[in-house]
């Protein structure tokens, strides 16, 4: 199957809200727009016979979909429970309930007649990908359909430890646990069944994820205590990251220029630890709001759990095929770059504990 490449370069996406907000939530994104900013060339709206259908419309792919709303694109999704639709809804896209365990026909008549569709759906320990047991039933719908681009996304954890030097793509794949033996059977299996109906996949591992309400800034802010497994991170030297607006220019380039089977590191270029990230970000609240700035992390956290064993998963992820062949050119190419905006877009986020007058 012949497939079809939009011509152009990827321009870089620009996420501003419309109005500044006390708080950056998740629920920023009903304020949220996503602007292409390229002077090179001419912007037009796709032509409106390109359908994304996102299954899992959660943090990445509410950015996602924005973005290609705003360029004429009908984009639909699923989610898992009422509240979520609505507010799907809220924001302009048609949204379905839609439990992957048991695949609803209707939702899955409506996926077949998009020509774009992105998985978002992570596996599950003991169980694997929830729509991959069902292989027999998704290949069947899509056959009959008009999806011609198929993108699964992954993690960086299929790794494993590699001592902290750098891997890519071709690096030798020792998951060290349940979870990413499960993404890595995932990716094979989304790629069996995309070679089986001639369609383009393409695998997105990515690192850890943060942007406008999920970010070292936003969990200070919030006061949310560190989790076991995130205060296990904060042990590690290197933690590769990526800002939720480069997941959307990586995304967008494969959409321009799709190559079926291949795999890409989405990461920045500065896998930088954890707790030196959220020093950064402590700093940024405290010179912005000097008032209310609390440390949440103390740096000789990392100390005390390596010698507590700590986390062993030390990688540098290298995002260099992302760069020469999708030519991305990183929005936040470092963590203090995203910050920096993140924090920018912030107002008054301490308002709601002042005193009543």
């Amino acid at each position: 199957m012949e497939i079809s490449a939009f011509p152009g370069p990827s321009p870089a996406i620009s996420l501003r809200f419309c109005k500044r907000i006390s708080t950056p939530t998740v629920s920023s994104f009903l304020y949220l727009r996503c602007n292409l900013q390229d002077n090179s060339m001419d912007l037009k709206p796709k032509p409106p016979n390109l359908r994304m259908f996102i299954l899992g419309m959660g943090f990445v792919g509410q950015f996602l979909a924005a973005d290609l709303k705003n360029k004429g694109w009908v984009v639909s999704g699923s989610c898992t429970s009422n509240a979520k639709k609505t507010k799907l809804e809220q924001m302009g896209f048609d949204a379905y309930i839609f439990q992957a365990n048991e695949p609803d026909f209707e939702v899955l008549d409506v996926m077949k007649h998009h020509t774009h569709l992105l998985i978002s759906i992570p596996p599950v320990v003991g169980l694997g990908d929830p729509m991959l047991n069902h292989k027999g039933l998704l290949e069947s719908k899509l056959k009959q359909g008009n999806v011609r681009w198929l993108s699964f996304l992954s993690s960086t954890r299929v790794y494993g430890d590699s001592g902290g030097t750098w891997v890519d793509e071709d690096h030798p794949i020792i998951p060290t646990n349940e979870l990413a033996r499960a993404r890595l059977a995932a990716e094979e299996g989304w790629s069996r069944l995309g070679n089986d109906l001639g369609i383009a996949v393409q695998i997105f591992r990515l690192g850890g994820i943060y942007g406008p309400g999920r970010s070292a800034i936003d969990t200070i802010i919030k006061k949310e205590p560190l989790s076991t497994s995130h205060r296990a991170r904060s042990s590690r030297r290197y933690t590769s990251r990526i800002h939720v607006a480069d997941i959307c220019q990586a995304l967008n380039a494969s959409i321009e220029k799709p190559s079926a089977g291949k795999i890409y590191n989405i990461v920045d270029d500065d896998p930088a630890p954890r707790v030196e990230v959220f020093t950064f970000a402590q700093n940024l609240i405290t010179s912005k709001w000097p008032d209310h700035g609390q440390q949440i992390i103390n740096p000789r956290m990392a100390d005390t759990l390596i010698r507590d064993g700590g986390y062993s998963e030390e990688k540098r992820v290298s995002n260099n095929r992302m760069k020469e062949e999708l030519g991305v050119k990183l929005i936040h190419p470092t963590y203090r770059s995203g910050l920096q905006d993140i924090i920018r877009q912030i107002d008054s986020p301490f308002v709601h504990n002042l005193p009543s007058s």
